[in-house]
């Protein structure tokens, strides 16, 4: 799924309050956008915000004590029109002003002609950085799409996948009937945050609905009232329900590594339940939950009954 644009102004008003930044220049272009061009440019949002001493095209300058001062630093008019040429031709996006520096007058009039955006803010440029690579990382995050039921059991987001007809819709229901939260039925979008990490979110035209096979779509906002759902999860847990076949086929009975998934070069935690008729789903579902919860602590209970196993084999 592609990145959608960032434009100045979104950028300017997301940190108004943060940054305490003015708009000093540009103004004219404040729709101008981070296009597929700067994205590809970089490895990943992060990449898009650089220091003027390593600048790079397409990027976010950062223009601190030092970077000034090179601008201003002596030599004649030509030289500071020269390297202020220099970065202009580099197209930023935006020019930030950090550390409470004031631009040289050419730089002004160079981004006014130039219709690039300029920002200025009493905040240190480190500070600045920090708080940019953190939300351009977010928002041009790796990004799919998933099928399935995201949820929040027991306060970890559980994506619940599996084989059609199983009924993974009604499973939703009735765990969010146990006082668990629906983020999004049936398709997910999924984002990589960070290295590590892996968010999901209902797509705007899904929000609140759950799709159950002979009843239609249900508002579960409305019946169940706001605690019922949520607007995002981080994904720890993915729940597939197969048959009786296929798990016998496929898997198992205890396998002696734990399952993952990939999902967007993350290895996501796996659990697989069979579904035959008479089982609670809803139940091993929530104990497969709690499990995770104490692996994530650091207690493996397959761990403890293999050295417990040992120990008793020994004697």
């Amino acid at each position: 799924m592609k990145p959608t644009a960032v434009s100045a102004d979104v950028l300017f008003e997301a940190f108004r309050a943060t940054l305490r930044w003015e708009w000093v220049a540009g103004l004219g272009a404040s729709e101008r956008r981070f296009d597929d061009v700067a994205i590809s440019a970089a490895r990943s949002g992060a990449d898009l915000v650089g220091y003027l001493n390593y600048i790079h095209p397409y990027r976010v300058q950062i223009m601190g004590e030092r970077e000034v001062a090179y601008l201003s630093q002596r030599g004649t008019a030509e030289d500071c029109v020269r390297r202020i040429s220099r970065i202009v031709t580099l197209e930023p996006p935006v020019l930030i002003l950090a550390d409470g520096q004031v631009a040289p007058d050419a730089l002004l009039s160079m981004c006014e002609r130039a219709q690039i955006p300029m920002f200025a803010t009493k905040e240190s440029s480190a500070f600045v950085i920090d708080v940019l690579r953190a939300y351009l990382s977010k928002h041009f995050a790796d990004r799919s799409s998933m099928h399935g039921v995201f949820m929040d059991i027991l306060g970890l987001g559980v994506l619940i996948t599996g084989e059609s007809g199983l009924g993974k819709s009604e499973l939703g229901l009735e765990l969010i009937s146990r006082g668990n939260g629906l983020v999004a039925d049936d398709a997910v979008d999924i984002f990589r945050i960070n290295q590590t990490t892996i968010e999901g979110r209902c797509p705007d035209l899904l929000q609140n609905l759950l799709e159950v096979r002979g009843i239609g779509l249900l508002d579960i906002k409305a019946i169940f009232g706001e605690t019922a759902v949520r607007r995002k999860m981080r994904l720890k847990l993915i729940v597939h329900l197969v048959r009786k076949e296929t798990l016998e086929r496929d898997y198992e009975r205890m396998p002696a590594i734990p399952l993952t998934q990939d999902v967007l070069s993350v290895p996501i935690r796996k659990v697989v339940i069979q579904v035959v008729a008479g089982r609670n789903i809803a139940v091993l579902v929530e104990a497969a939950v709690r499990n995770t919860i104490l692996q994530l602590r650091g207690i493996d209970t397959y761990q403890e009954f293999t050295d417990r196993q040992r120990k008793a084999m020994d004697n």
